[in-house]
C-alpha cells in the first residue's frame, strides 16, 4: 500500500496537481487566522469563553463554523468561510426544479452550467455583503454579551463597511481557491476547504481528550484510563468503516439493451446495471435539519430569560445542549427523515431517467419503457431513501449517545458521527477515486484495487 501510494508522486503532471492543492488549502489555513484590524480580540476571545454558558448562540456559531470552513467566533477576513458560496448553490438547485429558465439551461450541458455558475457567483457576493454587515452591526450591538468588541474610534459606519468588504471579498477569495484546485488541483476545491475546515479541530479535541491523562495520569477506571481510549478508539474506527459502507452503497438495477441490426452485425443486448445509491442525499438532510432545530432552541432560550423559567425553561433544556434528549433527538430523526425524501425528490428525477432509458433503447426487464420504468425506479428509491434516511438518523445521534454514555466533551464526540465526519469521508473517498483515475489512466494499479 505504501508503495502503491510513493507511485502518485512519479507522475509529473498528479505530482504538481497534489502540491498546487497542498499549496492553496496552505493558504486558506493562513488566512483563517488573520484578524479583522479594528476588533479587540482580546474582549472577544474572552466573550467566547463566556458565551459557553450560552448554549444557543455559541452552538449556532459552532455548527455554522463547522459547515462553511469558516472561524467567525474570531472575526477574521474568513470569518464567512464558504458558506455564502453554499448557500447560493442550494437556492440554485433548489430554484432549478421550479423555475423553467434554470431548467433549460441545466439541459444545456457545459453552456448552461457556465451561466448558472455565473449567477451562483453574483448572489454569493449579495449575501456576503448582508451576512457580514450584520455580523459586524452584532458585534457592535454587543451580542456575545460585552462591550468594547470593536475598538474605540474605530465604530463608525465608514470602518463597519471596510470590515463588509474585507469579510466579503474573503469569501470571494475563497470561492477563488476552491474554483482553481477544481481547474488546476485534484479534488473538488470546496468540498476540501470543508474538510480541511473540519480536520483542523482534530488537535484541539485531541488536546481535550488526553488532558485529564495529563493531569491525572493514565491507568485503570479513572476519567482517562486505558479502557476508555482504547473503547472510543475502536468506536471511530468502527462508525467510519459503517459510514464508508453505507456512502458507497448501491442498489443496482439490471437494464437490458435492445438489439438493432447494423449492415450484417447486430449491435446491443448487453446487460448492464443502473447505480442507485442508498444515501442519495448526501449530508444535506443533516445540515438542514440541524440547522433548523437551532432556531426553536434560539428562540425557547430568549423567551426563558426574559419571560421566566414556569413555561419555557423546559423547552429550553429540551432543545438545549445540555438536555439533548428525547424530544431533540424525536426531532432531529423526524427531520432528517423529512429532508431524505425532499432533497430526493428535487435530485432524482424518476421520469426524467425513464425517459434517458428509452432514447438509448434501453428497458429494465420486466417492465415497459416510459411511465411503468418511472413508476418502478421511483418504487425503489422510496425505498432505498427509508434506509439511507435511517443511517443518517443514527450518524447524526451517534455524537449524542457518546458524549453522554462516556462521559466526554461534545467536540470530541463530534468526530464520532454527524456532519462532519460523513463531509470528511465523502470527500475523502472522492479525492483518492480522482487519484485512482489518474493512475489507472498510465496503466499504474489505483490506490483502492485489491493486491494481485
Amino acid at each position: 500500500m505504501i508503495a502503491r501510494a510513493l507511485t502518485v508522486f512519479k507522475i509529473p503532471e498528479l505530482r504538481r496537481k497534489i502540491f498546487l492543492t497542498i499549496a492553496l488549502l496552505g493558504v486558506y489555513r493562513m488566512g483563517f487566522w488573520i484578524p479583522l484590524p479594528f476588533i479587540n480580540q482580546q474582549v472577544l476571545q474572552e466573550s467566547l469563553q463566556n458565551m459557553q454558558t450560552n448554549q444557543g448562540i455559541g452552538q449556532i456559531m459552532q455548527v455554522v463554523a463547522l459547515f462553511s470552513a469558516s472561524n467567525i467566533g474570531n472575526s477574521t477576513i474568513f470569518g464567512l468561510g464558504i458558506m455564502p458560496y453554499i448557500s447560493a448553490s442550494i437556492i440554485f438547485q433548489l430554484l432549478g426544479s421550479v423555475v423553467p429558465r434554470l431548467q433549460e439551461l441545466q439541459k444545456e450541458g457545459e453552456a448552461g452550467r457556465k451561466k448558472i455558475n455565473e449567477w451562483t457567483r453574483r448572489a454569493t457576493v449579495v449575501i456576503c455583503l448582508f451576512q457580514s454587515y450584520f455580523w459586524i452591526r452584532a458585534l457592535s450591538g454587543g451580542v456575545l454579551g460585552g462591550g468594547g468588541l470593536i475598538l474605540e474610534g474605530y465604530d463608525t459606519f465608514g470602518w463597519h463597511i471596510v470590515g463588509t468588504i474585507t469579510m466579503t471579498a474573503g469569501t470571494v477569495f475563497l470561492m477563488w481557491i476552491g474554483e482553481q484546485i477544481d481547474a488546476y488541483g485534484i479534488g473538488n476545491g470546496i468540498s476540501l476547504l470543508i474538510m480541511a475546515g473540519i480536520l483542523a479541530r482534530m488537535p484541539q479535541a485531541g488536546a481535550e481528550l488526553l488532558r485529564p491523562a495529563f493531569d491525572e495520569g493514565v491507568g485503570l477506571g479513572t476519567d482517562s484510563g486505558i479502557e476508555k481510549l482504547l473503547l472510543l478508539g475502536l468506536i471511530f474506527v468502527a462508525v467510519v468503516f459503517w459510514v464508508i459502507m453505507i456512502t458507497q452503497g448501491q442498489r443496482r438495477i439490471p437494464i437490458q439493451s435492445a438489439k438493432h441490426v447494423r449492415g450484417r452485425r447486430v449491435h446491443g443486448g448487453q446487460r448492464q446495471s443502473l447505480p442507485l445509491r442508498v444515501n442519495q442525499a448526501g449530508v444535506m438532510p443533516i445540515i438542514f435539519a440541524s440547522s433548523l432545530l437551532m432556531l426553536p432552541m434560539f428562540l425557547f432560550q430568549q423567551l426563558h430569560q426574559h419571560f421566566g423559567p414556569r413555561i419555557w425553561g423546559p423547552l429550553a433544556d429540551a432543545f438545549g445542549s445540555s438536555g439533548r434528549g428525547f424530544i431533540y433527538n424525536i426531532s432531529y430523526v423526524g427531520l432528517i427523515y423529512f429532508f431524505c425524501y425532499f432533497w430526493t425528490a428535487i435530485t432524482f428525477n424518476p421520469k426524467d431517467m425513464a425517459s434517458n432509458l428509452k432514447d438509448y433503447g434501453s428497458f429494465v426487464p420486466g417492465y415497459r419503457p416510459g411511465e411503468r420504468t418511472a413508476a418502478f425506479l421511483e418504487q425503489v428509491m422510496v425505498r432505498i431513501t427509508y434506509v439511507g434516511a435511517a443511517f443518517l438518523a443514527l450518524v447524526a445521534i451517534i455524537p449524542t449517545i457518546v458524549a453522554t454514555a462516556m462521559g466526554i466533551p461534545f467536540l470530541i464526540a463530534s468526530f464520532y458521527g454527524g456532519t462532519g465526519l460523513l463531509i470528511v469521508v465523502s470527500v475523502a473517498l472522492d479525492l483518492v477515486q480522482k487519484i485512482d483515475s489518474h493512475l489507472v489512466m498510465r496503466n499504474y494499479p489505483g490506490l483502492l484495487e485489491g493486491e494481485s
